[in-house]
């Protein structure tokens, strides 16, 4: 009920957004002499602030067009190489002969991006994937909106997800890096485990923990203790609601995602509001910059995507709840998942000294449960002056994690796989 009626407001206020629309081109124009009056420019800043916030935010595009090798701009495109009902993994191909003109024929390590599932697209990560461009072969994980995915795409839970992170890394091929952003830290870490434990030839050469909820006991956050608080039947009773008719995904039980934008935007509303006040006075003063910034964040921000019922139940259960994958009681379809069998994959773990999401001390309990991985092979980095979002994003992630990252990857690169051509979806489904 609640998914339906948050899409009949969409519905209700459309025409008064449309009008909005219409009146600020109208009170805009160059042939309104009263366009440049200070009244006017309020009333303008208020239809844009109303316009904003009531508008439908789709996936937003990669817009990614190039990057810039030894300063020899370098052609990219973002092409799916693998697919699923479930997620496309995006390989970043830069253009073969500029590249090599760029740097010669030296090797780059191929670098898998792991995307959160948490509500948010993977493009939330677009500055990530520009900061490893210039150095590396860089995939990411693309997943899918579930409200997008028929009833006769079947389940999707946290069992695929591991599922998932093991056959994009096989797809990738052997020596590559994968890297956990927030959420699916213990699914990659547990496809690491049962990879070592099968001496898979895939298994990466490192793997990297960004503000990952390993051990979500450790430094507890509101949202941690929330899913403690709370019983498990209250998440089934309250979070999961229907896709109405209007998608294809039409009577899927999902987590919506504007729902987990609706808790993130109440952990820091005051802050919201006052950036959307700063917005309205940027648009009266002409303020080009400052609005184009506010509208390039927030563009990305309030689009969300749905979660299967399945993968979110079962991930506020095992890693929110239960602390199954510290305690060393995660299972994977009926088999156990030891971290300690991973004895060949170099560990580093990052972690932010503001961030609300992932406390400090949950990334870093990858080295505990790592028990077995010597020493030389592994680095932690507590980055100072930033929240979750700059651990994986913003001006220190590229100036002092990104340089360290890049580093790590470059001591415990092995052998990179070739670049890979793009294969037909049915073929790789």
């Amino acid at each position: 009920m609640l998914y339906s009626l948050f899409e009949m407001t969409h519905m209700v206020v459309a025409p008064m957004r449309a009008a909005a629309m219409a009146q600020t081109a109208m009170l805009r124009s160059p042939l309104n002499p009263a366009s440049e009056s200070s009244m006017v420019k309020s009333i303008t800043a208020a239809s844009d602030v109303f316009e904003a916030v009531t508008r439908r935010y789709r996936k937003p595009d990669w817009m990614i067009a190039s990057t810039r090798v030894n300063a020899v701009e370098v052609a990219v495109t973002p092409t799916s190489v693998w697919a699923s009902p479930w997620c496309n993994l995006i390989h970043f191909e830069r253009d073969p002969g500029q590249l090599k003109r760029a740097r010669g024929d030296r090797a780059d390590p191929a670098v898998l991006l792991v995307a959160p599932l948490s509500g948010h697209y993977a493009t939330l990560l677009r500055g990530t994937v520009e900061a490893f461009l210039p150095d590396h072969e860089v995939f990411i994980t693309d997943w899918a909106d579930a409200r997008m995915a028929p009833i006769f795409a079947g389940r999707f839970d946290l069992n695929d997800f591991v599922d998932h992170v093991m056959t994009m890394l096989r797809q990738i091929g052997p020596g590559a890096h994968v890297i956990a952003v927030c959420q699916p830290g213990p699914a990659v870490l547990a496809a690491a485990a049962l990879m070592s434990e099968d001496d898979d030839p895939c298994l990466p050469a490192g793997m990297t923990f960004m503000g990952s909820p390993i051990d979500a006991r450790k430094s507890p956050t509101v949202t941690n203790k929330l899913a403690e608080e709370r019983p498990f039947s209250w998440f089934e009773q309250n979070m999961i609601h229907t896709v109405p008719m209007m998608y294809p995904g039409a009577f899927r039980r999902v987590y919506p995602g504007f729902v987990q934008l609706a808790s993130f935007m109440g952990m820091n509303w005051s802050s919201h509001v006052d950036a959307h006040y700063e917005f309205f006075k940027n648009l009266t003063k002409g303020a080009d910059d400052d609005t184009d910034k506010h509208r390039k964040f927030y563009d990305e921000y309030l689009s969300v995507l749905d979660l299967t019922e399945e993968f979110y139940l079962q991930t506020i259960r095992e890693v929110f709840q239960e602390h199954l994958l510290p305690r060393g009681l995660f299972v994977h379809r009926g088999r156990a998942v030891r971290p300690e069998s991973i004895r060949r994959v170099a560990l580093m773990t990052v972690e932010g000294e503001f961030d609300d999401i992932s406390g400090i001390g949950q990334t870093q309990a990858a080295h505990d449960i790592c028990s077995n991985i010597p020493v030389a092979m592994r680095i932690d980095h507590l980055q100072a002056g930033v929240g979750h979002y700059g651990v994986f994003n913003g001006s220190r992630f590229r100036t002092e994690i990104y340089p360290r990252l890049r580093e790590f990857i470059r001591v415990h690169q092995t052998t990179r796989a070739p670049a890979r051509r793009p294969r037909a979806k049915a073929e790789a489904a």
